[in-house]
């Protein structure tokens, strides 16, 4: 792989697709990633808006670091009494 040429989400096949220089391609199945990452609705909605908003952020959240730790850090659960 050398240099990103494009990140984009493909609602056609609910994927991030990642295209690089040297002609190779991956896409990244967002169901997946989210019935993997995501522990309840509110890590499922931060991870939804980086799909949508921002897909370069959310492949190097799951290319390079820890899923788990970052929605956890980033999404408040705060369970109804």
């Amino acid at each position: 792989m050398k240099r990103l040429l494009s990140c984009a989400f493909n609602f056609d096949t609910v994927c991030v697709e990642l295209k690089f220089s040297d002609g190779s391609m991956i896409a990244m199945d967002t169901i997946a990633v989210e019935n993997e990452v995501a522990d309840n609705m509110y890590q499922r909605s931060e991870l939804d808006y980086l799909i949508y908003n921002d897909p370069i952020a959310c492949s190097d959240l799951i290319r390079n670091g820890n899923p788990n730790a970052c929605l956890k850090a980033v999404t408040e659960y705060k369970p109804l009494d």
